[in-house]
C-alpha cells in the first residue's frame, strides 16, 4: 500500500530512463549461472577464490608457482570477451560521457578501495556471499552504497560534469 502511494507521487517521467530492451532476465541468468559455476569449480578444484582484483593482484606479489593459473585466468577472461564480439559485437556499443582525467582518477579509486577491502565485487559479492561470509556482505553493501553515492553525487549533485 505505502509503495504504491510513494509510486504514484512520483513524477511521470521518473520512469523515462529505463529502457526494457535493457531487460534480459534470460541472458542475465545464463550469466550469472556461468559465473556462479567458474567461481565454484575455481574453489572446488583449486581452493582459490575467483576475486578478479587478488587474481589480477596476485601477479605482481610473484610468488613461485602461483602466477602461471592467475594469467591463464585474466587471459581467459579477456579471450572470452574478444571470442564474443565475433558473436554480439552490438553487445560490446557504448558511449563513454565522461573526461579521460575521470575515468583515471576512478579507475584508481577502484584500484585503492579493493586493496583496502581486501578484495572486489567478485570475491567478496559472487564467492563471499555465496560462502555466508559476514566480511564479504558487509565489504559488498558497502561498495554498492558507495557507488550509489557516487553516482547521485556526480550526476545529480555535480550535473554530470566530471
Amino acid at each position: 500500500m505505502a509503495r504504491t502511494k510513494a509510486l504514484a507521487a512520483m513524477p511521470e517521467d521518473c520512469f523515462e530512463s529505463i529502457h526494457m530492451e535493457s531487460f534480459t532476465p534470460i541472458a542475465s541468468t545464463a550469466g550469472g549461472l556461468l559465473i556462479g559455476l567458474a567461481a565454484a569449480g575455481l574453489l572446488m578444484f583449486h581452493g582459490r577464490i575467483a576475486g578478479i582484483s587478488g587474481i589480477a593482484g596476485g601477479i605482481f606479489r610473484r610468488q613461485e608457482g602461483d602466477t602461471a593459473w592467475r594469467i591463464m585466468f585474466l587471459v581467459g577472461l579477456f579471450a572470452a570477451g574478444v571470442a564474443w564480439s565475433f558473436f554480439r559485437p552490438e553487445d560490446y556499443a557504448f558511449g563513454i560521457e565522461r573526461s579521460t582525467a575521470a575515468l583515471v582518477v576512478a579507475g584508481l579509486t577502484v584500484g585503492v578501495g579493493t586493496q583496502l577491502g581486501s578484495g572486489c565485487t567478485s570475491g567478496h559479492g559472487v564467492c563471499g556471499i555465496g560462502r555466508l561470509s559476514k566480511r564479504s556482505t558487509v565489504a559488498t553493501v558497502t561498495f554498492m552504497a558507495t557507488a550509489a553515492i557516487t553516482v547521485f553525487i556526480v550526476n545529480e549533485v555535480l550535473g554530470g560534469a566530471i
